[in-house]
């Protein structure tokens, strides 16, 4: 699948799907794009990378905690308004 490097703006071949979608894992491994040559296989870390519309990955590729507002919420019975970064209590 390809991306793009937000650094760089060059494209990246990410091979490894499973990988790329696993919130658990920060980098993932894939190659530019450039020449005729294909070139070695580099670390990327998955925030600096995008779609190539410029769209940025989906929050739950990379972030384990992306839904943790929405699980206090449901556990406290606060509403969105109320919710902040700090635990309420049960």
């Amino acid at each position: 699948m390809l991306f793009k490097d937000t650094s760089t703006n060059h494209l990246v071949e990410v091979a490894d799907i499973v990988t790329l979608s696993n919130p658990y894992e920060l980098t993932v491994v894939g190659r530019y794009l450039w020449g005729e040559e294909m070139q070695d296989p580099e670390v990327f870390d998955k925030t600096q990378l995008c779609f190539l519309s410029g769209e940025s990955l989906p929050r739950c590729w990379h972030d384990s905690r992306y839904r943790d507002r929405e699980v206090r919420r449901l556990r406290c019975g606060t509403r969105a308004a109320e919710d902040g970064d700090y635990y309420q209590g049960a």
